[in-house]
């Protein structure tokens, strides 16, 4: 973290403090949320973001229990259903920064259609993809991304299935911009968080997170001996698909995060719609009533 950003943190901290909630947090000691929620508020301090800019949308799941430990306008959606109703409100106030929070249980089997479609269409909306490879809302079930013989609560002798790379699907879609981080570092998270809110599209950031609960051999002494910062690597440009393809599936031994790929030349689903442009009132903005006697005078 540079100075200058800690000298805006602290000129702004009332504007941290807003967020600030009441409500006792309940996650276990240790849950990659604590520093997942420390790093939004953090980027949405850095972005100069007041509580009336941001919607933010929560699947079910450990996760969504931040949706009332966040002084912000919340929704907690349905299982597997968080994207749809996130793009929903994206596509009625295009104004408001929309952040949604989705596990890799909703988001990879019960949400998978959402997810494709969402990345297909572009809409404006931050991803954020809790990734702790196991659903541990419900006590630690195996989950799509829960590694090769991994023993879970429900699967005691080993996951024997082959698990699956979200970034490996993400990439095959076209997408505008993927980001992964790590729930271990808050400011990384932080620069990722921004750079997902000032994207024009949909912008999809995995995070790797700790679950020392349910997940116990992705710890985060794990996670802190593979993660390198691509940043680092003046030969990597997130501009290629190749190399993008190719950072996400190597996660053994060492497993890159930062910005993994980026086109901005991808429209937010918006700018495509023929009768939207030149518009600059939002769809909420244009609702009103209508007087509709004469048309039900049709069906006397």
């Amino acid at each position: 973290m540079t100075n200058n950003t800690i000298e805006t943190l602290q000129k702004n901290k009332d504007l941290y403090g807003s967020y600030e909630s009441k409500e006792v947090i309940t996650w276990c000691s240790g849950c990659g949320n604590y520093g997942i929620q420390n790093a939004l508020k953090r980027a949405f301090t850095l972005e100069n973001l007041d509580q009336k800019d941001v919607v933010l949308c929560y699947d079910i799941g450990c996760h969504g229990n931040g949706s009332d430990k966040i002084d912000a306008f919340t929704i907690h959606g349905l299982h597997g259903r968080v994207i749809s109703l996130a793009a929903g409100v994206a596509t009625a106030n295009p104004k408001l920064n929309v952040i949604a929070h989705g596990g890799d249980g909703g988001t990879l089997s019960e949400g998978v259609n959402h997810l494709i479609h969402a990345i297909r269409s572009n809409y404006k909306v931050l991803f954020l993809h809790h990734n702790n490879s196991n659903y541990a809302l419900t006590t630690g079930q195996p989950s799509s991304t829960t590694p090769l013989g991994q023993p879970m609560n429900s699967a005691p002798d080993g996951v024997y299935i082959d698990p699956l790379n979200p970034l490996d699907l993400v990439l095959s879609l076209n997408p505008g911009f993927v980001a992964r981080t790590f729930s271990g570092d808050i400011n990384h998270m932080t620069e990722m968080f921004r750079k997902g809110l000032n994207h024009n599209g949909f912008a999809f950031v995995e995070i790797l997170q700790v679950c020392p609960t349910y997940s116990r051999t992705l710890t985060k002494e794990w996670y802190t001996e593979r993660v390198r910062d691509l940043a680092e690597n003046s030969d990597y440009d997130p501009t290629n698909l190749e190399q993008a393809k190719k950072v996400a599936s190597e996660i053994e031994k060492e497993i890159g995060i930062g910005l993994i790929y980026h086109n901005p030349e991808r429209k937010e689903f918006t700018d495509l719609l023929p009768n939207r442009q030149g518009v600059e009132t939002a769809p909420v903005e244009e609702v009103k009533r209508m007087n509709i006697q004469n048309l039900l005078k049709e069906f006397e």
